[in-house]
């Protein structure tokens, strides 16, 4: 099966296995909310964490507690989580026609400036696992804080098909 926008079954799924990337076990949510929505051909995640086996991976801001190398870790590791989330809601990600957008927020002290590069980490992956071709448009917020004190949160909403 070929979509009209051209993508082809089992080639996501592959991408992960060439590259190497495990796929977490999906989060539980750490409240009351979904962890996925799907509205017609979109699927909508609630802010994904660096959370594993539901604790945080990293706890602190970056430009006080944390580095730009541990913030894109923490990126790196929402967006797996993301990753998985989406996988489990939808049974493969050779379902996703493309990633529409991607919402990074970090949590920041005093004069840090690195968030596009801290972002960056969850964007490469995506492009790793998608392609270029799927990038999404994509927003960087700085914060004073964000949920358990962690240091970067990742909205994402990907095109389906169905």
């Amino acid at each position: 099966m070929v979509s009209g926008k051209g993508s082809q079954p089992g080639i996501t799924e592959a991408r992960l296995k060439e590259r190497g990337i495990a796929l977490p076990d999906g989060p539980t949510p750490l409240g009351t909310y979904a962890e996925a929505v799907q509205t017609g051909n979109l699927l909508f995640l609630s802010g994904m964490l660096p959370v594993i086996d539901h604790k945080p991976k990293y706890l602190g801001r970056l430009g006080k507690e944390l580095d730009s190398e541990a913030g894109r870790d923490a990126a790196r590791t929402a967006a797996l989580a993301a990753l998985a989330i989406a996988k489990q809601h939808l049974g493969s990600l050779d379902r996703v026609v493309r990633v529409v957008q991607l919402g990074v927020f970090i949590a920041t002290h005093g004069d840090f400036f690195d968030q596009p590069k801290v972002a960056d980490a969850a964007s490469d992956l995506l492009r790793d696992v998608f392609g270029n071709d799927k990038l999404p448009v994509r927003s960087v917020t700085g914060v004073a804080s964000l949920p358990l004190g962690v240091p970067v949160e990742i909205e994402v909403i990907f095109e389906i098909i169905h």
